[in-house]
């Protein structure tokens, strides 16, 4: 019988034994996309719920390019899809405060895996304090947010304190603090070092977006020489002349860079400037 192909065209659906021709009958790849005519195959011309991409199997990943991700599984706990340090690529990672570390002495910051920001807080160490109540200032205070992302380490150094001293002496100045070139907090002077008399002044600062002074010391007989205070907090507690050398020996109840507080009386010794200390915030 010759075959018909106006005979063929009249064929329906209902023409054919259900499941007579199934995939395993149509070679791999027969059917190309370049067979499909653009936007051919609509929602409408599909049953409801025939595709159900649950229980189908989607290999690969849609590059960024092409309104994707370019990852093939979600990022871990607490973690956000970024662009990557390059700028080339999507990846989940840690955001946000990661990490502290303090030096109140010197050392080297190492910055951690993956840290982009740190906040560093620096401050100088505060002056000494003389007797009568004249007292030393505190040292400066720096602060900075750095990018990070192309330094390994940075060298820290904390001024120490100025030395105590009896009445009409002048106190020790602080030393300075720094962190590597980027930043320095100065030291507080101590008491008597502009003029007799008179409180230490305040350290200033530079390389931070912040940089000032912090509290100058008292003068003789001013409450009996509260040291200058930081942004850290107050300095060593007066004294009475029944506590002895009351400043002196509590100069520990202080906090850094803090400038020394002034004896009672001129045979009463005032206490040493604080340290200063170094903060650093790290952010990922």
């Amino acid at each position: 019988m010759a075959f018909n192909y106006q005979t063929l065209k009249r064929l329906t659906g209902t023409a054919f034994v259900d499941g007579t021709i199934t995939d395993a009958k149509i070679a791999n790849t027969t059917i190309a996309t370049d067979d499909i005519a653009g936007n051919a195959v609509t929602s409408g011309k599909l049953a409801n719920s025939a595709v159900d991409l649950t229980s189908s199997v989607v290999t690969g990943a849609i590059p960024a390019s092409k309104g994707g991700t370019g990852l093939t599984s979600v990022g871990g706990n607490n973690t956000v899809l970024r662009a990557n340090s390059a700028g080339t690529a999507l990846e989940y990672s840690a955001l946000g405060f990661s990490g502290m570390q303090v030096f109140t002495g010197n050392g080297t910051w190492t910055r951690p895996s993956g840290v982009r920001y740190i906040r560093v807080k620096l401050c100088g160490g505060g002056g000494g304090a003389s007797g009568h109540g004249e007292s030393g200032g505190a040292g400066g205070y720096s602060e900075r947010i750095m990018d990070v992302t192309g330094i390994g380490s940075v060298s820290v150094n904390i001024g120490g304190g100025g030395s105590g001293t009896y009445y009409s002496g002048a106190g020790g100045n602080g030393g300075s603090s720094s962190f590597g070139p980027y930043m320095s907090a100065q030291a507080g002077h101590g008491a008597n070092r502009q003029n007799q008399h008179s409180g230490g002044v305040s350290g200033g600062a530079s390389g931070g977006n912040l940089n000032i002074h912090q509290g100058g010391g008292g003068a003789h007989h001013d409450s009996f020489g509260p040291g200058g205070t930081t942004y850290f907090g107050g300095a060593a507690p007066s004294g009475h002349p029944q506590g002895g050398h009351f400043a002196h020996n509590h100069q520990g109840h202080s906090s850094p860079g803090t400038g020394g507080t002034g004896g009672y009386f001129h045979g009463h010794r005032g206490s040493d400037g604080r340290p200063g200390i170094c903060v650093i915030e790290e952010y990922k």
